[in-house]
């Protein structure tokens, strides 16, 4: 047993190291490598906040990433999904910031890069989570995604709260077209922003409209809860030009006439408005009532054929089937252009109905020579009533 106890004895005092002069040179060579693995480290540090973890943070200008002693040469931020969010790194390589908002109720994961001066690299991670707002607003748009329309055609959206912050609205809202042309934005009030060209659209544009609202703060405490991307193509060029002395419709394609109609346009006290008007509503029949556009009982009329909405104050174009010899003759009607048809609209050849029959939502109605103003940009889809000048004031 002795012996047996005399060579573990040996075994563990072997393990130990050797004499001290050898233990000396161990712990110098140690420290030498210590001190070599301290140098390859990078002196570059990544800084992001929010700090990790945190829930209801802001959409707009809470996430920032920044650097010291070094310059960051990689952010990526993803949502749950994997979407990236789009950013730049500032020219200085010290700072990055999103390019637009986040979104709403929504984890973000973050991971950056920065290097220093002998190019050592240094990484940091981060999650946060966007806040649940409580009150939202989403916006109504026309046209209808995947529809063929006229070339007078805005695209149209009318929020559900009034906006406070209209530029982080418009600067949310992106349109493509195809082949390209400038598209500008203009708000008529704090609820609706429209947008078009500077002239009407070429026939066979193709046009794309991302409204990418989701966790935009449009009023203080209210925000977008929306992303949809909408598009739409550009149909024949048809516009077609009332003479309210002359009492016809030019209807033109392409510039030229294809048909020349007689109409009956506002008799004196309620004269039809002048200017461009863009189709806006198709109704097949329909029933006009004068209470509802505040000429009291003055008429209520049923059975209404081939009507389309040119004003939202409620200027049809529209078949009439009482006006008599007026067609051509006088002006007849409480402002509306009135062509020749029957009641119900059954025969599909006469004037109101062919020029239906012919029309699409967006193409233009233009009056002129009418003893009334020009009508208002807002009253429709009437926008092109202002130079491209005051549109993009």
């Amino acid at each position: 047993m002795s012996g047996i106890s005399g060579v573990l004895l040996v075994a563990v005092t072997a393990c130990g190291g050797g004499s001290s002069d050898d233990k000396g040179a161990g712990d110098g060579a140690r420290q030498k490598d210590s001190t070599t693995q301290a140098s390859k480290q990078s002196v570059a540090t990544v800084s992001i906040s929010p700090r990790s973890g945190a829930t209801g943070v802001d959409t707009s200008g809470a996430l920032k990433v920044t650097a010291a002693k070094g310059k960051l040469t990689d952010v990526e931020v993803k949502d749950a999904k994997g979407h990236k969010v789009d950013g730049a790194i500032a020219a200085d390589g010290v700072s990055w910031t999103p390019s637009l908002h986040l979104a709403n109720a929504t984890k973000y994961t973050v991971h950056a890069v920065a290097k220093d001066a002998e190019g050592r690299e240094s990484a940091e991670d981060s999650s946060f989570t966007t806040l649940t707002p409580k009150n939202t607003f989403v916006g109504y748009f026309t046209p209808e995604d995947g529809s063929t329309v006229g070339v007078g055609m805005p695209f149209s959206v009318r929020f559900t709260r009034g906006i406070t912050d209209p530029a982080a609205v418009e600067k949310a809202i992106t349109v493509k077209t195809e082949p390209a042309v400038d598209v500008q934005g203009h708000w008529f009030g704090n609820d609706r922003l429209d947008f078009r060209p500077e002239n009407y659209w070429k026939s066979g544009t193709k046009v794309s409209v991302t409204l990418d609202l989701n966790g935009v703060e449009g009023r203080d405490g209210v925000y977008g809860e929306q992303s949809k991307t909408v598009k739409f193509t550009i149909g024949r060029n048809q516009v077609s030009v009332v003479d309210a002395k002359k009492h016809t419709m030019k209807v033109m394609q392409d510039g030229k006439v294809v048909k020349t109609l007689a109409v009956t346009t506002g008799k004196p006290g309620y004269d039809t408005w002048n200017g461009q008007m863009v189709i806006s509503e198709k109704l097949r029949v329909t029933r006009m009532n004068g209470e509802t556009v505040g000429y009291g009982g003055e008429y209520d009329i049923k059975d209404v054929p081939d009507a389309m909405r040119l004003t939202t104050s409620g200027t049809f174009i529209h078949g009439n089937y009482w006006g008599g010899d007026a067609f051509g003759n006088y002006n007849a009607s409480h402002g509306c252009v009135g062509l020749r048809d029957l009641r119900g609209g059954g025969d599909r050849s006469v004037p109101a109905a062919w020029f239906f029959d012919h029309s699409i939502i967006g193409d233009v109605v233009t009056v002129k020579h009418s003893n009334d103003r020009t009508v208002s940009p807002d009253n429709g889809l009437n926008g092109w009533n202002m130079s491209w000048k005051e549109w993009t004031a």
